[in-house]
């Protein structure tokens, strides 16, 4: 199996930091262990938090297995989707936007391919989250500016999958606000932490 570190290195035409580099080992590590990651991840806007969380998505992707990414705003979404999808299917991974302003033609069409697990990384807004909503089997909900989102959210993406699965998916929690590890430790204390 492919490293995350290799493996992003091949996604993107950038050299990875070694925070970066860091970061993404003590993912990989989660990922493989048997109990569900619970990690946030802080970083400076313009650190390349993104590229962590696509690198991770392409990852448990490649392996069979569903991803959401859950953005506050169409706006943000649709900036990760913009960015995501061509990565993706260079990877021959299908991921697709959801928001709440599709169509209901559309919006059917893509709740039916999250079911049958057709679309590999769902990209989208509290649309994620709403109750017609089912994953075939996901396995990483990734929650980009997770402070605008309540636990009750937060914790609908982690019921998706086990309803899908049987088991509590992967969650990586993404920030630009800056959290002492002292107050992080205490307000996520169930979280590990990475910068």
């Amino acid at each position: 199996v492919e490293s995350l570190p290799g493996l992003a290195s091949r996604l993107f035409d950038f050299n990875l930091t070694r925070a970066q580099e860091r970061t993404l080992n003590e993912i990989e590590k989660d990922l493989k262990y048997p109990i569900p990651m619970n990690r946030l991840l802080q970083g400076d806007v313009g650190s390349g938090k993104t590229a962590i969380a696509l690198a991770a998505a392409a990852a448990v992707a490649q392996t069979g297995y569903q991803v959401a990414i859950m953005a506050p705003t169409e706006i943000l979404a649709e900036q990760h989707a913009r960015i995501a999808i061509p990565i993706f299917k260079k990877m021959g991974i299908h991921a697709k936007l959801l928001t709440g302003h599709m169509r209901v033609a559309a919006r059917r069409e893509n709740i039916e391919a999250l079911k049958s697990g057709a679309i590999q990384i769902a990209i989208g807004t509290h649309a994620l989250i709403q109750s017609d909503i089912e994953f075939k089997n996901l396995v990483l909900a990734i929650v980009d500016e997770q402070h605008r989102f309540g636990v009750k959210q937060r914790a609908r993406l982690q019921e998706i999958g086990l309803i899908g699965t049987g088991k509590t998916p992967h969650t990586l929690l993404m920030t630009a606000t800056p959290i002492p590890r002292t107050l992080a430790l205490t307000v996520y204390g169930d979280l590990d932490v990475s910068l």
